[in-house]
This record gives structure tokens, C-alpha cells and sequence, in this order.
């Protein structure tokens, strides 16, 4: 597994790095098979600590975890506690997953726009309906069915998550809903 271990403006040592290292082995082993990736970010908010924790399995789902602590250790401590309750929470339906696939999740590249807030609320017409683009970000597209969606949605703790449905190749959208279930939007083929 390859592992990349930084710190937003802050020094992360060797100690740290061989702690988390050992840590996530540990998690990823016990829940998940075939894992490629791990992200890990340190940095600060205040006087507290921020870990922000992302592993990318090779069945195209990815976990997230993000915890905060005055102690740089507890924020991981907490962050891994986090991640491993998420894994925890879907080990048969990760391993029922992975025992169905032979080969990884297909996934597409695709583009993400983060796009410019309103100045305000004011009652003028905007001059004009095209918003400004502030970023762009390569993102990928995985090629799963809707449980899966649901169940990547779930990990990572995303609102909405977009997929190809491995059933008809048509693009999808699943969402929480506000009432507290889960839509799903499929255009008609």
C-alpha cells in the first residue's frame, strides 16, 4: 500500500509517520483485502490538531476520516478510531464486494469545477448567468452498482456521489435526502 503522510505548515517526523503507517496496516488488513493508497493530512486549526484520513481501496470505494485533538497523536488516534468504525460497520459488504470482482472498479477520469459563492444577497440582476470558475479538479468516475454507490456514499460520508451503474452503463446520482433516506437519479436510457 502506498501511503503519503503530510502536514499543511506543520512538520510531521519520522515517529509520526511510522505510527500512522503501522496503524492503518493495521485497520486495513483487518477490514479491507486489496487496499492501494492512503492520504493522510496533518494540520492546524487553532490550537487543535486536524487529521484528515483517506484510503482508497481496489474495489473502487474510498474511506474518510477527519478528527481534532490538541495532541497531534490523539488526532490520529481519533481519525483511525473513525475510519476503522466505518470499515468495521461495511467488512461484509466490503468482503462480499471484493469476493464478486475479479478485477478493480472501472473508473473514469472526469473533471470538477469548484465554482465562485455569490457576492451577496442583494436584489440586482447578475450581469451575468455564467459562474465564475475558481478551480479544477481531476476526479474519478467509478463503474459500480447502486448498493455499492449507496455503500461508497456512506463511507466517505459524501451528500452525493455519481457512478456508472455496471448494470446499463448509464450514469447515475445518489444522494441523502433531506427526510433522511437515500434518493437515486437515473436518467432514462
Amino acid at each position: 500500500m502506498r501511503y503519503q503522510i503530510t502536514g499543511k505548515q506543520i512538520d510531521i517526523g519520522d515517529a509520526l509517520q511510522t505510527h500512522v503507517k503501522n496503524e492503518l496496516n493495521d485497520i486495513v488488513e483487518k477490514y479491507a483485502e486489496r487496499p492501494t493508497d492512503a492520504n493522510v493530512v496533518f494540520s492546524k486549526s487553532g490550537h487543535e490538531h486536524v487529521c484528515e484520513a483517506t484510503i482508497h481501496l481496489s474495489t473502487g470505494l474510498t474511506a474518510q476520516a477527519k478528527a481534532h485533538a490538541t495532541e497531534i497523536y490523539a488526532a490520529f488516534d481519533e481519525c483511525a478510531e473513525k475510519m476503522e468504525k466505518q470499515l468495521r460497520r461495511y467488512k461484509r459488504r466490503l468482503k462480499d464486494h471484493h469476493s464478486k470482482r475479479k478485477e478493480p472498479v472501472e473508473q473514469l477520469g472526469a473533471s470538477s469545477y469548484i465554482l465562485a459563492a455569490s457576492e451577496g444577497v442583494d436584489d440586482s440582476e447578475p450581469e451575468t448567468l455564467q459562474p465564475m470558475i475558481i478551480a479544477e479538479v481531476e476526479t474519478k468516475v467509478s463503474t459500480m452498482s447502486v448498493g455499492e454507490a449507496v455503500m461508497q456514499m456512506e463511507i466517505s460520508g459524501a451528500p452525493v456521489v455519481i457512478f456508472r451503474n455496471e448494470s446499463n452503463s448509464a450514469f447515475g446520482v445518489v444522494y441523502k435526502r433531506d427526510d433522511g433516506n437515500i434518493g437515486w437519479i437515473e436518467p432514462k436510457t
